[in-house]
């Protein structure tokens, strides 16, 4: 979405507090022994309480408020009654919302209670490449250097990107042009980043698989070799300088 005007601008502000504050209470509600469902639940009633509706039921009648994956699961997870949170668990919240007419989208990857089974440090680098990408956008980059940044930096940290699933633009509906921020460089893609518009900057860093295979549930995506995959995600305003984060109340750099 490209911001014309300062109302523009207070929409997407507020949308994004929703979507970040609801992401940061929901990994605090997140606790071993729950259903991803009943985070979900939780999720659901934030949203509501803010007036927002959830942009994944809305925009494509997915079976449930947010995407909440787990351990092998490597995005747009069913929240289920069935899948029970376990300490060490890997777990993916992924928070999209539209507000008077605006949308953003946020997510993060976080380890359960202990790290028993040592998934923090592919969740550092999610963390820490998504950070180091979005320093470096402002209008006229190229969209191309930043999945080239993001794919470099994976396999400094022994990790690979899923190729497959992508950042985008945001605004007046969850994916607007540009469609794909991709995890990677490709050579032909001379796009550039555009001063004022608002952008979802996301992270696909995979132990071992680089393409996200969708599963007969018709939602569930699962890397095609196997492994893990950490997601971070944040909707930004570029800029000419340092991108506003619109949705800092994640938390999850502080």
């Amino acid at each position: 979405m490209s911001i014309s005007k300062e109302s523009e601008l207070i929409g997407m502000k507020m949308v994004s507090e929703v979507v970040g504050t609801t992401l940061k209470l929901m990994r605090a509600y997140a606790k071993a022994g729950m259903s991803t469902k009943e985070l979900d639940d939780y999720g659901a009633e934030i949203l509501k309480s803010h007036g927002a509706k959830s942009a994944p039921y809305e925009t494509y009648k997915f079976p449930g408020y947010t995407c909440i994956s787990v351990n092998k699961v490597a995005a747009h997870g069913i929240p289920s009654e069935k899948v029970i949170l376990q300490e060490g668990d890997l777990i993916n919240i992924d928070v999209s919302a539209e507000l008077n007419g605006f949308w953003s989208d946020n997510g993060g990857s976080f380890v359960i209670g202990k790290d028993i089974h040592n998934h923090q440090p592919l969740v550092d680098a999610s963390q820490a490449i998504l950070h180091k990408a979005i320093s470096a956008i402002k209008g006229g980059v190229k969209i191309a250097d930043i999945g080239y940044l993001i794919e470099s930096e994976a396999r400094k940290s022994g990790f690979k990107v899923l190729k497959n699933l992508a950042g985008h633009g945001v605004g007046r509906s969850l994916h607007e042009k540009p469609e794909n921020i991709l995890n990677y460089r490709v050579r032909s893609n001379r796009e550039r980043f555009k001063k004022n518009t608002t952008v979802a900057i996301e992270t696909f860093i995979s132990t071992k698989s680089t393409i996200a295979e969708t599963q007969k549930d018709g939602w569930t995506l699962i890397g095609d070799k196997g492994g893990y995959v950490t997601q971070h995600e944040q909707t930004i305003l570029v800029t000419d300088s340092a991108p506003v984060i619109l949705t800092k109340a994640n938390g999850f750099w502080n």
